[in-house]
């Protein structure tokens, strides 16, 4: 296996003492059911992007076993390859041996995090990020000024090549993939409670999201619609934080674990039967809390109790089946499988399935399915490159199923597909399935068809 860039710290090689501390380190169990076979390969976004070994799952895996046998440190080259990982976990559907990858680059990151000094534009970055993201009162606050950035033109101003070339990668990337911004997300709060509009068959609490529910506030509304529609009463707690899911997925493990034991508190006072989770890569980690929480004696079984409670909301609609009547929607629907509904969840036919109950509409797969659109929480924001050329390869994928509009389980994959399409100068709306589903019920079009959105300059 190829090994020229990995540099072996001698200190470790002489006392053959682990890279890593003992705190959550990978398990050399896990390490050992990876056989090397390479099926995994091909699913691997970054492998189908450089080809390079040590940036396919096995070849990352490789290095965990190196780390753990104290035969490397956790030096450049090691954590290169490491934040390169999307996580997007195809390779764990993939695998014929089970390799439980997922918690194996997990149990890694949050060792980089603790041993690796990072650059200081690196730790300002990740630090402006997770001062912002995971708080929505702070977003709230943006609103405005993102607002007024781009309707005043400011936008177009940044894209010329002259300001472009001098400006950050990081900052572009972050930049391209600003949802349009609307006034109105700054007042909007969903009901704590709404009741089923027929006889109760769930009392559900709904996740709200950070980013969902001041970006994407229309996609919480049509949940709710949805699901009072099909029998449920939902309880939005109103006090509920961050989910912790972009802290944990990026190795900030103290600072994600703590979100998961506020979010656990929080609805544990409300009674609820059903936890509904609209966003793929929060309800990921909310069925891991029961293992995340794994040995904190005051949360492991509550967690246990939580993550058992958890379902997207695809998956809470198929298991009711349908009541509400649809109406016709004659659309062309390329559907995206997000890597954390299908790989981290295994939720596949569901969020089909529930598509498929409205009359007219036609579910389109699109090539490649399983290769991820690089958006992966955060990715596309600290890998900007990589991100960008997995989007592009993602739209022409999607462009040759020719649809109407694309539906996907993700914020951020519905923020990096459309940018993807328009930087092909197309402009296909993207939305959430269940805004499909409600407009479907509530006989009216979708509102992202029929309001023409313009293409990036």
């Amino acid at each position: 296996m190829h090994t020229a860039n990995i540099q072996v710290g001698p200190r470790n090689a002489k006392t053959g003492r682990s890279a890593f501390d003992t705190h959550h380190a990978p398990e050399p169990a896990l390490i050992a059911d990876c056989v090397h076979c390479g099926f995994c390969l091909s699913t691997c976004p970054t492998y189908l992007l450089w080809g390079e070994e040590m940036d396919s799952p096995r070849g990352r895996i490789y290095l965990m076993k190196m780390a753990t046998e104290g035969e490397i440190e956790i030096n450049d080259s090691f954590t290169k390859h490491m934040d390169q990982c999307l996580g997007c976990m195809a390779c764990v559907t993939a695998c014929p041996s089970g390799v439980q990858y997922d918690k194996l680059i997990e149990a890694t990151r949050p060792q980089v995090d603790r041993h690796y000094a990072r650059s200081l534009f690196d730790r300002l970055f990740r630090t402006l990020l997770f001062s912002l993201l995971p708080h929505p009162n702070r977003l709230r606050l943006l609103v405005p000024f993102l607002w007024l950035y781009q309707k005043s033109g400011l936008q177009r101003w940044l894209h010329t090549p002259a300001l472009s070339a001098r400006l950050p990668l990081r900052l572009l990337g972050m930049e391209s993939i600003l949802p349009p911004v609307r006034l109105l997300s700054i007042f909007t709060r969903p009901a704590t409670f709404t009741r089923s509009r027929i006889q109760r068959r769930r009392r559900v609490g709904l996740l709200s999201g950070c980013i969902q529910r001041v970006f994407f506030d229309p996609v919480n509304e049509a949940t709710i619609r949805v699901l009072t529609a099909e029998g449920c009463d939902v309880v939005v707690p109103p006090t509920q934080g961050c989910c912790g899911a972009l802290s944990i997925h990026t190795g900030r493990e103290s600072e994600g674990l703590s979100y998961a034991r506020q979010l656990i508190d929080t609805f544990e006072q409300w009674g609820v039967d059903t936890i509904v989770v609209n966003v793929a890569g929060c309800g990921s980690t909310l069925k891991e809390y029961g293992y995340l929480l794994r040995d904190d004696p005051a949360y492991a079984e509550r967690a246990k109790v939580f993550s058992a409670a958890v379902r997207d909301i695809s998956e809470l609609l198929a298991e009711l089946k349908p009541n509400a009547p649809r109406h016709p929607l004659n659309l062309r629907v390329a559907y995206h499988d997000a890597c954390h509904l299908a790989h981290a969840q295994g939720v596949r036919l569901q969020p089909r399935a529930v598509l498929r109950t409205i009359p007219g509409l036609e579910v389109l797969d699109i090539p490649e399915a399983d290769v991820c659109c690089g958006s992966a929480g955060t990715y596309n924001l600290l890998q900007p490159e990589p991100a960008r050329q997995l989007g592009e390869r993602k739209a022409r994928n999607v462009l040759t199923t020719q649809p109407d509009v694309i539906a996907t389980a993700n914020p951020g994959c519905l923020l990096q597909i459309r940018t993807s399409l328009q930087n092909l100068d197309a402009n296909i709306p993207a939305v959430h399935p269940v805004e499909l589903l409600d407009a479907s019920i509530r006989g009216i079009m979708p509102p992202a068809l029929r309001i023409p959105r313009k293409t990036q300059a």
